[in-house]
C-alpha cells in the first residue's frame, strides 16, 4: 500500500455545521456521521490531516473513547488511516465522488430515498412499539420477544442483520395490526438494502444491544412512553449511520 502524501499542515477546524456538538443518546453513531460529512464533502481532502483527537473531542462533546472508536471503525472502513510519528495523526483516505462497490451504487439511487426509507420507518414501528407495551401480551408472546432479544446477542456477526430483522419484525407482530405488521415487513426489506451496503461497526452493534434491551425491558413492562423513547432513541443511531455513509 503506497504512503499517503503529506498534507500542508495540521487540520482545522472550521463550519459549525460539521463540528458541533453530538446528542448523548446516540454520541458514537453521530460521531460517525458528522466525520463522514467532513470526509465526504472534502472539508478535509483526501490525503489530509484531520484535526487532534482532542480537538475533535472537544468540538464534539464527546468523550476521547467514543472519537477513537468512531475513528477506528471509519479506519477499518477504508475511509481515514492513523500514523504515528512525529508526522503522524489520522489521514483521509476516501476520495469524495468514489462510485465503488455498493456505497456508490447506493449513492446513484434518488438522492431521497434514504430519507424517505427512515422516515417511514420511524412512523411505523415507534407507533408498534409503543402499542405493543400497551398490549396485554400472554406469556407466549413474551417469550418469544425475549427469544428475538437472545438471538441477537448470541448471533455471530454475520448472522446480525437476520436477527436483527427478526427482532424488529416480532415488536411489529406484538403490535396486534397485522396491517402494520405487514408494512413494517414491506419496509424492513427497503431498510435491509441500505444496511446492506454499510460496513457493520461492532461498537454499533454493542449500542444496538443495551438498546434492544432497554425496548424489550419497557414493552415487558407495559410502558408505552418507555418503549416509544427507546424505539426513538434506537431508529435514530440507524438513520444516523444511514445517513453518514450513503448521504
Amino acid at each position: 500500500m503506497s504512503e499517503l502524501p503529506e498534507p500542508p499542515g495540521p487540520g482545522t477546524l472550521s463550519g459549525a455545521a460539521f463540528f458541533r456538538p453530538v446528542r448523548a443518546g446516540n454520541a458514537f453513531e453521530e460521531t460517525v456521521e458528522r466525520l463522514l460529512q467532513v470526509i465526504k464533502l472534502g472539508v478535509v481532502a483526501h490525503g489530509e490531516r484531520l484535526p487532534p483527537q482532542r480537538e475533535l473531542a472537544e468540538r464534539f462533546h464527546v468523550s476521547r473513547v467514543t472519537l477513537r472508536e468512531a475513528l477506528g471503525s471509519l479506519e477499518q472502513a477504508g475511509y481515514v488511516r492513523s500514523r504515528r510519528g512525529r508526522t503522524g495523526g489520522t489521514f483521509v483516505t476516501h476520495r469524495p465522488g468514489a462510485q465503488d462497490g455498493p456505497l456508490g451504487r447506493m449513492a446513484r439511487r434518488a438522492p431521497d430515498e434514504v430519507e424517505d426509507t427512515l422516515a417511514y420507518r420511524r412512523a411505523l414501528e415507534i407507533g408498534a412499539a409503543e402499542l405493543a407495551a400497551g398490549r396485554a401480551l400472554g406469556a407466549q408472546e413474551r417469550r418469544h420477544l425475549a427469544d428475538r432479544l437472545r438471538d441477537t446477542q448470541t448471533c455471530e456477526a454475520v448472522d446480525y442483520r437476520r436477527t436483527d430483522s427478526r427482532f424488529h419484525l416480532a415488536i411489529a407482530e406484538l403490535s396486534g395490526s397485522r396491517s402494520l405488521a405487514a408494512s413494517i415487513a414491506d419496509t424492513r426489506m427497503r431498510l435491509n438494502d441500505l444496511l446492506n451496503a454499510i460496513p457493520l461497526l461492532e461498537r454499533n452493534i454493542e449500542h444496538s444491544q443495551a438498546q434492544h434491551a432497554r425496548l424489550v425491558a419497557a414493552i415487558l413492562a407495559g410502558d408505552p412512553v418507555g418503549a416509544r423513547q427507546a424505539a426513538e432513541e434506537h431508529l435514530a443511531a440507524t438513520a444516523s449511520l444511514l445517513r453518514g455513509f450513503l448521504g
